[in-house]
């Protein structure tokens, strides 16, 4: 059940059409902007065969067959733990952070299964579907990813007014499924073998069954598909100055669907507003946990730059200082808490899975989203401006400037300069880099935007009980709480 990292590899060697930086891609496996990002995908699926890490990544099913934590449904807590510990395993292993890796998306799966009632309402072949694709992730483990976000277009106008191929669309449908035709961005589709492709609006204009409304799992080897991707960092700058644009950078695609044939049995749900709309209410109420817990790493790695930083110059024992890293450790906690309080709080979802509490985990999502150029900020303030002057690892070679590099990057015994030069790149990739402000922006993409973020919290905090509080507090009569639907929290 468990692939291999070079079955992985075989499986994307399958004649793609893929650009980047205006050139064809004839081996995605090869090609240096990729290169790094399977090979780590790779890593992941063989450490599942290794004695040191298969009791973290993988566990037996009720048949006796070895398959992935990732993609286990959640039904105890113990399962959300057992995920937790595998992402976790995975950053360490690799020494940086990779969001889509797989993990993080099938959860958006999980969100319509439990809206099976609402795909029946349409057609019950949809809910046999989900189940179906449900199951398919867990005992083929494909590289599965996920397929939100359009080019857009005009947005005051309605998807019709306009360019109709703007927005992902079924053109017609046929014995062996729909035809689409359209667009959207996503990480990873050029590396991965699969996409929960969705729609991103609500605006249908004024048609209840729009062809716009439309889900389904894409295989990403179908013919006529394009992957348009921006140019990634690896292999522009030299790995020693930047150590994690070189290994971590997960490019992203613009995936062209240039008529491409879904099967009737990959359709999610289709022409179907209430199931679109619902698909997009809940998309992150599994899938949210993961890419939240990413943010963890990163404060771990701003907060091990800083420290380094301020203990080698002799500065950590500066109460100035001191304030600082009490902030970014209360930002790394504070993460950590909503997490586990999460987990703590699961509640049934109407499939039966445990869903965290969604209020906890919203709110988790916002502070790690909203905070985090503040976090990155104080970082840099703490590592000093060196990480923007230092000279390159070819400087510090150099026969007629090492001399110099060594006499003014030395520190003492612990801290000579090679050490200090590798921990000031780092820094400077962590958090001043192209890279670190693409990963920064990234978090408007990956984590939705902060309106978004801020609905979640408002559909899923609980209203009732501040009302109740007051109202009794106050001596308040019956009258003026009589219930709103618009307060209800969106789990129940």
């Amino acid at each position: 059940m468990i692939r291999t990292g070079q079955q992985y590899r075989d499986s994307i060697r399958d004649g793609r059409q893929v650009w980047v930086a205006g050139e064809r891609v004839r081996d995605v496996t090869t090609h240096p902007m990729f290169k790094p990002l399977v090979d780590i995908r790779a890593r992941i699926y063989d450490m599942a065969h290794e004695a040191a890490f298969a009791g973290t990544m993988a566990y037996r099913d009720a048949s006796g067959d070895t398959c992935s934590v990732g993609t286990k449904l959640p039904l105890t807590p113990e399962d959300w733990h057992a995920k937790r510990a595998a992402v976790n395993a995975v950053l360490d292993e690799v020494g940086g952070i990779v969001t889509r890796v797989g993990d993080e998306t099938v959860g958006e799966m999980w969100s319509l299964y439990d809206g099976q009632d609402v795909l029946n309402e349409v057609n019950p072949q949809f809910s046999a579907n989900i189940r179906r694709h449900v199951e398919r992730v867990v005992r083929e483990d494909p590289f599965h990813v996920s397929a939100n976000t359009d080019p857009k277009g005009d947005r005051s106008k309605r998807p019709q007014d306009q360019d109709p191929d703007m927005l992902l669309h079924v053109v017609r449908e046929t014995d062996a499924g729909i035809i689409v035709r359209g667009a959207k961005y996503e990480t990873a589709a050029a590396y991965a073998n699969q996409a929960f492709t969705k729609p991103t609006i609500a605006n249908w204009g004024d048609s209840q069954l729009s062809d716009y409304a439309v889900g389904f799992i894409g295989n990403l080897s179908a013919p006529n598909l394009k992957f348009i991707c921006r140019t990634g960092f690896a292999g522009r700058v030299p790995v020693e100055d930047y150590p994690l644009a070189n290994r971590f950078d997960e490019v992203d695609t613009l995936l062209i669907f240039d008529d491409v044939l879904i099967p009737w049995e990959d359709v999610l749900f289709y022409r179907h507003t209430k199931a679109a709309t619902f698909i997009r209410a809940t998309l992150h109420r599994y899938s949210a946990f993961a890419f939240v817990q990413r943010n963890i790493k990163l404060a771990d790695m701003m907060i091990g730059a800083a420290l380094f930083n301020v203990r080698q110059t002799g500065l950590d024992q500066q109460p100035a200082v001191q304030e600082k890293l009490g902030a970014l450790a209360c930002y790394r906690e504070g993460i950590n808490a909503h997490l586990t309080a999460a987990i703590a709080m699961a509640k049934r979802s109407p499939a039966g899975l445990l869903m965290p509490d969604q209020s906890l985990l919203m709110t988790g999502r916002v502070l790690a989203s909203s905070q985090l150029h503040h976090m990155m900020h104080l970082a840099r303030e703490l590592c000093g401006g060196q990480i923007c002057v230092t000279p390159d690892a070819a400087t510090f070679r150099d026969p007629e400037t090492a001399p110099w590099m060594d006499k003014f990057y030395t520190m003492n015994e612990s801290w000579q300069a090679e050490d200090r030069r590798k921990l000031l790149a780092f820094a400077r990739d962590l958090l001043n880099s192209d890279y670190a402000g693409h990963r920064l922006t990234f978090q408007l993409f990956a984590q939705s935007p902060p309106f978004a973020n801020m609905a979640a919290v408002y559909r899923n905090f609980d209203w009732e009980e501040p009302l109740r509080v007051v109202q009794k507090s106050a001596g308040l009569s019956d009258r003026v709480r009589p219930g709103h639907p618009g307060l209800k929290r969106a789990a129940e």
